[in-house]
């Protein structure tokens, strides 16, 4: 197709960068802002182009050498090729453009954007692809666009070193299985206390696949625990070990001692432990809480945001809707001593309805929904007209049209803080504070 040149004048949400060529706008992966590209056009729509790199005549100032040898081939990373200090400032700038373009957040109320103290080897979980054939088997991530497995035969760089280490552990260990096709997934999880591998099974000897790890269980000397998996998550099988990964997050109440929490296999946890903690502090924050505040913490997983707040407010109550999560939250309550805290297994949309149907109020909503936002429990909330409301956002577009939405119903957004949990994507966490305007 036809080749032009382009100058790339920043980066996009969904990791490319942008230029125009003939006025037009044009999307090219893997480019950075400041390169002069010869370009190949790709696809070509009313309003827009794509196109891929052909040379780089000069490159920009943040353009840097991917450490990686699989960058721009395995579909993890976007963007290893743009140095750190630029992606912080892209990724600003667009969460910024994102939030005033769906929910007219003016840019005044973005804060700055929480670097991540690492940004490589930061990652805690990690689900590997598994492909076996003429003898050859390949442990990694799909290619891009593909279900071609790209071999990480060194490891992830953006791993934590024990997930490598477990990774390189299991290799050795998988060549030896009778039947390596028959397993498709790996996923290994590292907490601050245990490292728990669930290895997903395909085949119909379910039981001589667990007798074959439980054998060999010395070769695999970082894993705490491990699982089977041969269908949903209710069908987990425990191998060996012990299941539970733990780690510990700050008090919000300066007399308690720092809250221990646990989570189990194949529950939700963020993967970047350090930025869940910056998350955290920027929720105590917002929460500005008082001895007297009822928290309501939707989509609560095992109590992450809402526990460490219990030694200074009166009462907390999550909702989750998948049982571990919850039976973890339970847990978590009793292992820190806490008292004032109630966890309801439901769906976020009928948990709120049965709250507001007992006549119960809070002062303070937190909620930290899917990618695909909180749409359904919106007009709930509205209901209940909390003083405060704290979202924690993995997209801002729905976070954008969710803050429009609460926006009519009375609320303004204080502030919005996006977190850089993801280095080297374009993906990233945020936190913002909206509260309950006063009547005119």
């Amino acid at each position: 197709m036809t080749e032009e040149r382009i100058r790339i004048e920043k980066l996009a949400f969904g990791g490319s960068g942008v230029g125009r060529i003939s006025g037009k706008v044009c999307f090219v992966p893997y480019s950075c802002p400041g390169d002069e590209l010869t370009v190949r056009i790709t696809s070509e729509k009313r309003s827009y182009v794509t196109a891929a790199i052909i040379e780089v005549i000069t490159p920009g100032d943040d353009r840097v050498t991917p450490p990686c040898p699989l960058f721009g081939s395995c579909g993890g990373c976007s963007w290893q090729h743009v140095a750190y200090g630029r992606q912080l400032a892209e990724k600003r700038q667009i969460f910024a453009e994102t939030l005033w373009r769906g929910g007219r957040i003016p840019g005044e109320l973005i804060g700055d954007i929480v670097a991540s103290p690492a940004n490589y080897g930061y990652r805690s979980r990690v689900q590997l692809k598994l492909n076996a054939d003429n003898g050859k088997l390949r442990i990694g991530f799909y290619r891009q666009g593909t279900h071609f497995v790209d071999d990480v035969c060194q490891g992830c760089p953006v791993a934590v070193p024990v997930v490598n280490q477990v990774l390189a552990q299991l290799r050795e260990l998988l060549r030896t299985f009778p039947e390596p096709t028959r397993i498709p997934q790996i996923s290994i999880d590292a907490a601050e206390q245990g490292v728990v591998t669930i290895v997903s099974y395909i085949g119909s000897d379910r039981n001589g696949t667990a007798d074959f790890f439980n054998k060999r269980r010395d070769e695999l000397e970082n894993v705490t625990g491990l699982y089977l998996q041969t269908g949903k998550k209710s069908t987990f099988q425990k191998v060996f070990g012990n299941g539970e990964l733990s780690y510990s997050l700050p008090s919000n109440s300066t007399a308690a001692s720092p809250c221990s929490l646990s989570y189990r296999p194949g529950a939700f946890a963020q993967v970047n432990t350090l930025q869940n903690s910056a998350l955290l502090r920027l929720v105590q924050t917002f929460a500005d809480c008082s001895n007297n505040d009822r928290v309501l913490d939707l989509y609560c997983g095992n109590g992450n945001f809402s526990l460490p707040l219990a030694g200074s407010v009166s009462s907390i109550t999550g909702i989750e809707e998948y049982a571990d999560s919850i039976a973890a939250a339970q847990d978590n309550s009793r292992h820190n001593g806490i008292t004032n805290a109630e966890f309801i297994c439901a769906d976020a949309a009928v948990g709120i309805k049965r709250l507001i149907h007992d006549g119960r109020y809070f002062e303070t909503v937190i909620l930290d929904p899917p990618r695909s936002g909180a749409v359904d429990v919106l007009s709930d909330i509205l209901r209940l007209k909390p003083e405060r409301i704290i979202y924690v956002s993995c997209d801002p577009s729905t976070l954008a049209r969710d803050c429009g939405v609460l926006s009519a119903g009375g609320y303004g957004v204080e502030s919005s803080v996006p977190v850089d949990m993801f280095p080297q994507t374009y993906h990233l966490e945020s936190v913002t504070l909206l509260k309950l305007r006063p009547r005119s």
